[in-house]
């Protein structure tokens, strides 16, 4: 799966570039969830690794409205700048790999919430040479959608290098760095420790 694929399951979540509000279904407190990473090499061998993804501080709508303003006027490079300006939201955790969070953004769905994480920066960029892939231009930030059930496990993927826009509906679209997009299983979720 790349580029359309993708873009197709994102466009369910023009809310969340267009409305909705975050703090009713991120709590407080903060939340931890738990999956698997899969993805295929180009000779078609499974990779898995372990997900963990922290939110300590929900974005807030003011912060929504920054970055998605610095995404339509420059593109992921202003969404970058926007985002590194914002404070760690948390962090994602792929293998051994802590990658700060700067944007957490959810909204409610039916059955649940539909959660969108972003970093500043790439985790890591997979391509034919799983994990060592070099680096491209514009391939700039990190996003995992989780698409959280109030019972059961959720799904989700997670694009390790990627390049975002918005289209003219509002949604979001993402382009990942990959042939493959990294699929999620097994998502759960746990509420902070007080």
């Amino acid at each position: 799966m790349g580029y359309t694929t993708y873009v197709s399951r994102l466009a369910v979540a023009t809310a969340l570039v267009v409305g909705g509000s975050y703090g009713a279904v991120v709590r407080a407190q903060g939340e931890t969830f738990t999956a698997t990473a899969s993805a295929k090499t180009k000779a078609g061998a499974q990779v898995t690794a372990p997900v963990t993804i922290v939110v300590t501080r929900p974005t807030s709508d003011t912060e929504r409205d920054t970055v998605v303003a610095a995404l339509k006027s420059g593109g992921t490079a202003g969404a970058v700048k926007s985002l590194k300006a914002m404070a760690d939201a948390g962090y994602i955790e792929v293998g051994k790999k802590k990658t700060p969070l700067k944007y957490a953004y959810a909204r409610p769905t039916s059955g649940g919430r539909l959660l969108t994480v972003v970093t500043a920066a790439p985790i890591a960029h997979l391509g034919a040479g799983l994990p060592d892939s070099q680096p491209k231009q514009g391939f700039d930030l990190a996003v995992a959608i989780l698409e959280l059930k109030d019972a059961g496990d959720g799904t989700g993927e997670l694009a390790p290098a990627a390049t975002v826009k918005v289209n003219d509906t509002g949604a979001l679209q993402v382009q990942d760095y990959g042939a493959e997009t990294v699929q999620l299983t097994k998502v759960q979720g746990q509420k902070a420790k007080k």
